[in-house]
């Protein structure tokens, strides 16, 4: 697809749960979280372009056999045109490479990049703060994706303080194993009343002084319970040898992570994995690879702007 064909691509990066805890229940009857989202420097591509016909058309096959009813990047654009009351549509294509259900963020990336996409290629400017709101409606990780920033989380993920992350490197695994959501927040041993942390106790890598390390707290529950999630623990723990590069859980999917200084030290990592475990590298991005891209497009369009100022 070429900008002859009207297509423009768009990253739609995935993400990182570099800890993961959760402190209580809400009123509403959800959980309150408390995670750090590292967003990373690979993920899908969105591909778009604007219909005047005012349909939204998915083309291609969606990951895991979903349909267009229920993909959420097409949920994104119908909010979208729905809240801003547009005339024109979007033809959409996912070109997915973030496993599903691996809680790398996926199917809420996606939907992010659409929101913020076609905000700026059907002209509406409802900005940032209006866009997360939206985004809310579809998905508790998609605000992260729409403001672009590395962060810590609390509520259900929505609110978010921005941070700035050092440079890494992560070996990522996908164990292949699918468990919903929903039925792990069921699970009688997943604990839900942890003490509440800082951002001081993530940086010094403790919980509220006491020496526990902040963890996934899903982690020790789909290790007992899936053996293929166990077994990607133990190969990247053994490939990574090292204690400081422990192994990790990424949001409540199957997905593994190991953080290293510099992509040598991950490389060799992944080198040193078993055959038959799905793993690859990626770097953490300083901001969001789509905000990258939008600012770029403002860029190019005030250049523009101001050449056809000039007589």
């Amino acid at each position: 697809m070429t900008a002859d064909t009207g297509w423009s691509a768009w990253p739609a990066p995935a993400k990182l749960n570099l800890f993961l805890q959760i402190t209580g229940r809400r009123p509403d009857g959800y959980h309150s979280l408390q995670t750090v989202f590292r967003l990373l420097d690979w993920g899908d591509m969105v591909r778009l372009r604007v219909r005047e016909d005012g349909r939204i058309v998915r083309h291609g096959q969606s990951a895991m056999g979903v349909s267009e009813a229920d993909d959420l990047g097409v949920r994104a654009a119908k909010l979208l045109k729905l809240a801003a009351n547009c005339a024109q549509g979007a033809d959409i294509v996912i070109e997915k490479r973030i496993p599903t259900g691996g809680g790398f963020g996926g199917g809420s990336s996606d939907a992010a990049t659409v929101l913020v996409a076609l905000d700026a290629l059907w002209g509406l400017d409802l900005g940032v703060e209006r866009l997360a709101e939206l985004g809310l409606q579809l998905g508790a990780d998609v605000p992260v994706f729409v403001r672009g920033d590395n962060a810590w989380a609390e509520g259900v993920g929505e609110l978010l303080t921005p941070l700035v992350l050092p440079p890494a490197w992560y070996l990522l695994a996908d164990p292949g194993v699918h468990v919903p959501t929903a039925a792990l927040f069921q699970t009688p041993d997943l604990t839900r009343d942890s003490a509440p942390a800082t951002i001081s106790d993530f940086v010094s890598g403790t919980v509220l002084g006491n020496g526990a390390p902040l963890g996934n707290v899903f982690e020790p529950v789909l290790r007992r319970r899936e053996p293929a999630i166990e077994a990607a623990f133990a190969a990247l723990a053994q490939a990574s040898g090292s204690q400081a590069c422990r192994p990790r859980l990424t949001g409540s999917g199957s997905g593994c992570f190991v953080e290293f200084a510099n992509r040598e030290s991950a490389q060799a990592a992944l080198a040193g994995l078993p055959p038959g475990l799905t793993a690859w590298v990626a770097a953490g991005a300083a901001v969001s690879p789509l905000r990258a891209v939008l600012d770029a497009n403002r860029l190019q369009g005030r250049r523009q702007e101001a050449q056809g100022t000039r007589f």
